[in-house]
């Protein structure tokens, strides 16, 4: 597992285009994270991940989960 939550959506999103036939690992956010940096996490039930039906991705970053795991942050 490489990605957060950020890139987890954009495979999945990817995954359910027409003709897309090798999806990446589509498991839920919980498989890897205690918390995930978006919202809603990536849930999967009985090994299917229903997406959220909102534009983009559908998924949003969860900006304070985000602050809490940053350790550094570039001055400018």
């Amino acid at each position: 597992m490489l990605e957060a939550g950020v890139g987890r959506a954009q495979s999945l999103a990817v995954s359910t285009l027409p003709g897309f036939t090798l999806p990446g690992d589509t498991a839920g956010s919980s498989r890897y994270w205690e918390k995930d940096i978006i919202v809603p996490e990536v849930a999967a039930s009985n090994g299917t991940v229903i997406l959220p039906e909102k534009p983009g991705i559908g998924y949003a970053v969860d900006f304070e989960a985000l602050d809490r795991f940053t350790v550094s942050k570039k001055k400018g």
